[in-house]
């Protein structure tokens, strides 16, 4: 897989370096110490794979690169803030690794993008959308958290906090409704009420202005707002069709 690294910090794009070089399937193509740099020789170079990527850089930030791109490759973000981490992610980017970057969670990062890159391409698709998230990176406490979206029941909004409820836990984190509806898919996750959303594939049934969801201790009953009404059943009569 051939890769760039783009970041400012030089002991950081060192440590990077040495770990490609590690690793066996890695060929470094460039190590760029600005994202302009590296947007003006983008276009000219031989295919890049993956790249690392930092966040906060003068002039133009990992965020702004990636809204640069027409067609995004693999990406692995190497930051050393985590309040980035679902901005990213709503890029579809591969990972999130914290520095100081160490060895045994950059292979782990990596192996993850040989499997997406291994993944058949489907000619049809725009390649940022060949290979959809199936997982959300939530912040809880000191911890960053993967959460699969098939654990996720039903998010509740707790004034300016939302709170992810699995069959097991419930996370809360410091984030809008608003926002949140903007990062999950909308072919899995429907907006219910104005303090519900809900994972379509796990309520049991829809009763009169309610939706059942089965949990580990019983069943949660959810209110459909009517303002939400007709666009969840659409959405739900789809299924069907």
């Amino acid at each position: 897989m051939n890769c760039i690294i783009i970041d400012d910090d030089p002991l950081s794009r060192k440590v990077l370096e040495q770990y490609i070089d590690r690793t066996e399937y890695l060929t470094l193509i460039h190590s760029f110490s600005d994202a302009v740099e590296a947007i003006n020789k983008f276009k000219n170079e031989e295919e890049i794979h993956l790249i690392f990527l930092d966040i906060e850089m003068p002039e133009m930030s990992g965020i702004d690169f990636l809204n640069s791109l027409k067609a995004q490759p693999l990406v692995i973000i190497v930051s050393s803030k985590e309040k980035y981490a679902l901005e990213a992610f709503s890029y579809n980017v591969t990972d999130y690794i914290l520095k100081p970057a160490y060895y045994a969670r950059f292979y782990r990062a990596v192996e993850r993008a040989k499997s997406q890159f291994q993944q058949p391409v489907h000619t049809d698709q725009p390649k940022n959308e060949e290979r959809e998230r199936d997982e959300i990176f939530i912040k809880n406490k000191a911890a960053l958290i993967r959460l699969k979206y098939d654990d996720i029941l039903w998010i509740e909004a707790l004034e300016n906090y939302v709170v992810f409820h699995t069959f097991d836990k419930k996370y809360t984190i410091n984030f809008t409704m608003k926002s949140m509806v903007s990062k999950l898919p909308s072919h899995r996750f429907i907006r219910a009420h104005r303090s519900y959303i809900i994972n379509r594939d796990k309520f049991e049934m829809i009763e009169d202005n309610s939706i059942i969801v089965k949990t580990k201790t019983g069943s949660k009953i959810i209110p459909i707002g009517k303002h939400y009404k007709e666009d969840l059943m659409n959405k739900i009569v789809q299924l069907g069709k």
